[in-house]
């Protein structure tokens, strides 16, 4: 009953950060006020996987900023007795920005960031073959680091999806 389940619902998630009302409708706005220019998301900068920065660049090739979603957990709670599975995945949407300098590499990762957030936002309800997303979410900042093209910093963003399956 779970095999597959968290990568099923990462591919859910990419489809959602990928569509055409994904992370680049919402980037473009999000930049303006900020005086920053981003780069828009290509669907090959978002993968379903969970691998550090350093390893990424060393085995594939990383154009950034690059988004990585994975499952984190699955939790069979039984909070509906009566189905096989009735719980949650914890998810995981990790953004990861380089540039040369650091000045504006957090500025620029947080936009990334609020335009993933708000994506998530925009996908509260029902999402089909038993799973849910109820919103809310929680944002976590690493320190900035060199890697990438200098300097690395990445923003990972955890977020529950309501499983009921028989």
């Amino acid at each position: 009953m779970t095999a597959n389940l968290g990568s099923r619902i990462a591919g859910q998630v990419i489809d959602r950060i990928t569509a055409p009302n994904g992370v680049n409708s919402s980037l473009a706005d999000l930049a303006l006020g900020s005086g920053l220019t981003l780069a828009p998301v290509d669907r090959s900068q978002v993968n379903a996987r969970n691998v550090a920065a350093d390893l990424a660049e060393r085995t594939t090739g990383v154009k950034y900023p690059s988004v990585n979603v994975y499952c984190e957990k699955l939790v069979n709670n039984q909070s509906e007795k009566f189905r096989r599975f009735s719980g949650y995945a914890g998810m995981a949407v990790e953004v990861r920005h380089s540039q040369d300098h650091v000045a504006g590499l957090q500025d620029a990762l947080e936009l990334y960031a609020d335009s993933v957030m708000q994506v998530l936002d925009a996908a509260r309800g029902d999402w089909g073959n038993g799973l849910f997303y109820l919103g809310g979410y929680e944002m976590a900042l690493s320190a900035v680091k060199q890697g990438g093209r200098s300097f690395i910093q990445s923003a990972k963003i955890t977020f529950q999806i309501g499983v009921s399956r028989n």
